[in-house]
């Protein structure tokens, strides 16, 4: 890909996304300065990049919103609801053309014709004149009827420095001296003097005037500061304010941050997990040693010091692609809102926890599963607002995206208010689509029932729609979740709403596993999950219903075999002592007798592809020192 394409890719998804966020917060706050100006910046900064390439019909819409725009800041217009309807729908056509000329180097067919909807509906109302520009025209009465006169077109301009201004090596007062063909320059506080003592470092300045020079030229002389600027180009007996399109300044959040290319992160990973291999290695060298040499201790001590630094350097390189969560959330707003209007419901969204970060495979790969979930609740969770008044709910719905850590995992959650789902309907379409059969139907309780939906070809809706339907898909946002190294579990009420929850490792960094042997094979159970080991006596267990348990820190535990729960073959126990693990499931101990337990390792661990995605119970995937691959357990998903 060029790199110029793949620079306006990249900044371009950002600035629609900054410039969504912006409006959204200015419908709740509409006299949020702070925010306006940074809209302004991103639609301004948008329309700059799009001018690169050959995207007409985008550049007339953004064109339209930034003179839409720059009459809000001049307070000539006030959008209303019907403005930032407008507004929020051009951010979303923008949202679509990149994605579009990303895919086909081009935008769509319809392009130009949404375009010209967007620009009407932006211009439907034009702005009345700035309320500053008449007393700035009386007070230069007689300057401006002879430039009129003269046949000269005058410009108005108003300029409110930054409060900081000074700082930045910015001088307001020369850059007005600066103006050529200068008419008229009135000066004025931006807060009124309450007589106490200023502060001399602080600029309180509002800067109007009127000049003679073309508007391109004044333009240049404040392309510094555009973000500061209104210009309104003036006529005989009209005043429509115009945008200013020069480039604004680079704005101070971004200033020192830093991109770093993918791929060079992900070799830098690999490679730290290469290393943690030739780490382990050491393990096997110094079992073959002879105990007590003088050989076998300095292999000790080298093999203490490399797994110090292989922890440390991998903690570091994981931390290079931790993303905040916001990378992924903040597409959502914007999305629900146009298709919450599409469907006629009104929905009140809320994202709470996206300042969080996780590894950036984490943040990109949930997309698409929360965008799924999104659309189930919007399409068939929330319902149409008579129905929620009939129902005695208020007529908003309310969707809220969570997001919140969990230990060494991220925990978010989708949930909506809306109708909920009804088990025993679920048991009806699962039996009527031959999904199950009726005895394991009849045995199925209401929580096991949810768990139907993520079967494949299930579905509970009546009509599938072009944008959901409850159900369809779902087990193949379970797949991705997976995928992931993580779980999706479901919850519902019949009335009361819907929960969907996705636990997921918060960082692919090494994993603590201590190895075990069953059934003649070896597997890894994360340390996180281990409480104790047990030596215990074969006299010590007991039998319990159609299991076994024994007594462990004076609370009865049930005891399970790992090779039978992993379909391998069950060695007899005899009369020797059983190797057991205490592992906690959901707060609960739980024994899992083993033929040995092993070696305590870090290892650098992946989540399971391809047919291993599929499995039950498994957490990922190391590579051992000997060069064999050791399947690493999901003990809750392998006893849920």
């Amino acid at each position: 890909m060029d790199d110029l394409l793949e620079q306006f890719l990249l900044e371009g998804r950002e600035l629609v996304q900054q410039a969504a966020d912006d409006l959204l917060a200015l419908e709740r706050s509409p006299k949020d300065a702070a925010r306006l100006d940074s809209l302004f910046r991103a639609v301004h900064t948008l329309k700059g990049s799009v001018g690169l390439f050959e995207l007409v019909p985008m550049a007339q819409a953004l064109h339209a919103a930034e003179d839409a725009l720059a009459a809000l800041r001049a307070g000539s217009w006030a959008p209303g609801a019907d403005g930032f309807r407008a507004l929020l729908a051009c951010m979303a056509a923008c949202q679509e053309w990149i994605e579009d000329f990303a895919l086909a180097g081009a935008l769509p067919a319809t392009a130009a014709t949404v375009s010209a909807g967007l620009v009407a509906a932006l211009r439907q109302a034009p702005p009345a004149a700035a309320a500053w520009l008449a007393p700035l025209q009386a007070g230069a009465g007689e300057a401006l009827a002879k430039a009129w006169a003269a046949g000269q077109q005058v410009v108005a301009l108003r300029y409110v420095p930054r409060a900081d201004c000074f700082f930045l090596g910015e001088d307001p007062l020369a850059l007005a001296r600066s103006v050529p063909a200068l008419l008229a320059l009135e000066l004025r506080g931006q807060a009124p003097w309450d007589g106490t003592a200023s502060d001399p470092y602080r600029c309180n300045l509002v800067l109007e005037l009127l000049s003679a020079a073309p508007a391109e030229a004044l333009q240049r002389l404040f392309r510094f500061v555009a973000d500061q600027v209104t210009l309104v180009p003036l006529q005989a007996a009209t005043a429509a304010p115009v945008s200013s399109p020069v480039m604004p300044r680079e704005d101070a959040a971004t200033a020192g941050s830093l991109r770093v290319d993918a791929a060079k992160v992900d070799a830098l990973v690999d490679l730290v997990g290469e290393l943690a291999v030739a780490k382990n290695a050491l393990t096997h060298l110094l079992a073959a040693a002879e105990a007590g040499t003088a050989v076998a201790q300095a292999f000790a001590v080298q093999r203490l010091e490399l797994e110090t630094l292989v922890g440390r350097l991998h903690r570091a390189a994981m931390e290079l692609r931790l993303t905040p969560l916001a990378r992924t959330l903040r597409r959502f707003p914007l999305m629900v809102r146009g298709l919450a209007a599409q469907l006629g419901k009104t929905v009140a969204f809320e994202v709470e926890g996206d300042q969080l970060e996780a590894d950036r495979v984490v943040v990109d790969g949930i997309a698409e599963p929360l965008l799924h979930l999104l659309r189930n609740a919007l399409d068939h969770g929330i319902e149409l607002p008579a129905q929620r008044l009939a129902a005695g709910k208020p007529a908003v719905g309310t969707v809220r995206l969570l997001a919140q850590p969990d230990g060494e995992r991220l925990r978010i959650s989708v949930a909506d208010d809306g109708a909920g789902m009804d088990p025993a309907r679920l048991r009806q379409v699962a039996l009527a689509r031959g999904l199950a059969s009726a005895d394991v139907l009849a045995d199925m309780d209401d929580a096991s029932s949810l768990d139907l939906i993520f079967l494949p070809g299930f579905s509970s809706a009546g009509a599938v729609t072009d944008i959901s339907g409850r159900g369809v898909g779902m087990d193949a946002v379970r797949s991705a979740v997976q995928a992931l190294g993580g779980r999706l579990q479901v919850a519902s009420t019949p009335g009361g709403g819907t929960t969907f929850t996705l636990s997921l490792p918060q960082s692919l960094s090494l994993t603590a596993v201590v190895t075990v042997s069953a059934g003649g094979e070896r597997f890894g159970v994360p340390l996180q999950v281990v409480a104790e080991t047990l030596s215990l006596p074969a006299a010590s267990v007991h039998p319990l219903r159609d299991g076994e348990a024994f007594v462990w820190r004076g609370q009865t535990v049930p005891l399970l075999r790992l090779a039978a729960l992993l379909g391998r073959q069950v060695q007899p126990r005899g009369g020797g002592a059983c190797k057991v693990l205490v592992v906690r499931v959901a707060g609960h101990p739980v024994g899992l007798e083993v033929d040995a337990v092993r070696d305590w390792l870090n290892l650098a661990m992946r989540p399971p592809t391809g047919l291993l995605a599929q499995m039950r119970g498994v957490l990922g995937t190391a590579l051992l020192g000997d060069g064999r691959v050791l399947l690493v357990l999901d003990i809750a998903g392998l006893l849920a």
